[in-house]
């Protein structure tokens, strides 16, 4: 009995120090608002809208000698009727990553390096989320899943990302690079993308000057086949802040061709946010795509009011 009691009081000791080494964080994002919105000639009408809220875990535990191991775990759920957004649970992210003075080797699921360098950057007024994110920047070679990526340790404000997706049988095989360099006040980035005969490549800058945020993209979409399989997007956007008051816009544009088909469109968005917090934030926006289709094909517009709170 002795020698089991004494077994018994050195695990408590230890337990907690093991557990130290490990943490686990619940984080997520609601993100909702109330919009009047109009699609192509029908009827205006009033939607609460879902902006890509989401769910998420996280841990990481220290191995020693620089080495850490850690965990993602994210669901998107749609915040104005309480469903998944995705049959896939864990649809936005799944993944299980290494990490030391090397960089980072990861393995599962996750958004694209090439989007964050690129289109997501630039999309400052709401995070390119809801109905005023970017309509026009082209997915082409946008793989998730079934991916083994290599990130590199930051040299000097230089960060870059390589993946490759397995394609399995199912689908083909898809390789994704980006890298971005942010050093002060500048900020730029590259994404490149390719899966089978399609493929995509951006470049995007930004800058800020005091209360001011300059930033634009510029990308190259080619699908591989039909009478017209390239098309050039491009993006420009602004901010001004003051106190906690945030003004922005952006503005964007495609030609026609690639997998946009054969007309082209614009996109405007004017957004205000009020930051009450480092976490919550009340915004307001007008977003409108201008789209060359007869008869309104492909146009809309939303004026929209929202909250967002990050935990």
């Amino acid at each position: 009995m002795k020698k089991i009691a004494l077994v018994a009081a050195l695990a408590a000791v230890a337990a907690p120090a093991a557990f130290a080494q490990s943490s686990v964080t619940l984080w997520g994002r609601i993100n909702t608002s109330v919009e009047s919105q109009k699609v192509a000639d029908q009827d205006r009408k009033a939607v609460v809208q879902n902006n890509s809220s989401r769910l998420g875990f996280k841990g990481t535990e220290d191995l020693g000698g620089g080495l850490k191991a850690s965990f993602l775990l994210e669901h998107g759920l749609n915040s104005d009727d309480g469903k998944a957004t995705n049959t896939a649970f864990w649809n936005r992210e799944a993944a299980v990553q290494l990490s030391g003075s090397f960089g980072t080797v990861k393995l599962g699921r996750w958004t694209n390096g090439s989007y964050f360098a690129t289109a997501d950057y630039v999309s400052m007024h709401n995070h390119d989320t809801g109905t005023s994110s970017d309509a026009l920047y082209s997915g082409v070679g946008w793989t998730e899943s079934n991916k083994v990526g290599y990130f590199t340790p930051n040299y000097g404000g230089f960060t870059a990302e390589i993946t490759a997706h397995a394609g399995e049988n199912v689908d083909k095989r898809a390789f994704d690079l980006s890298a971005n360099y942010d050093q002060g006040p500048l900020h730029l980035g590259f994404g490149y993308s390719n899966q089978g005969d399609a493929n995509q490549y951006a470049i995007r800058g930004l800058y800020e000057l005091g209360a001011f945020t300059f930033g634009g993209y510029y990308q190259r979409e080619d699908i591989g086949t039909g009478a017209k399989p390239t098309r050039n997007i491009g993006r420009v956007s602004a901010m001004y802040t003051m106190g906690a008051s945030e003004f922005h816009v952006n503005v964007g544009g495609t030609e026609s061709g690639g997998a946009y088909g054969s007309n082209g469109a614009k996109q405007y968005t004017l957004g205000y946010n009020y930051n009450l917090s480092k976490r919550t934030k009340v915004y307001g926006f007008y977003t409108a795509i201008d789209s060359t289709a007869n008869n309104k094909v492909g146009d809309f517009d939303s004026v929209a009011v929202g909250v967002r709170h990050n935990f």
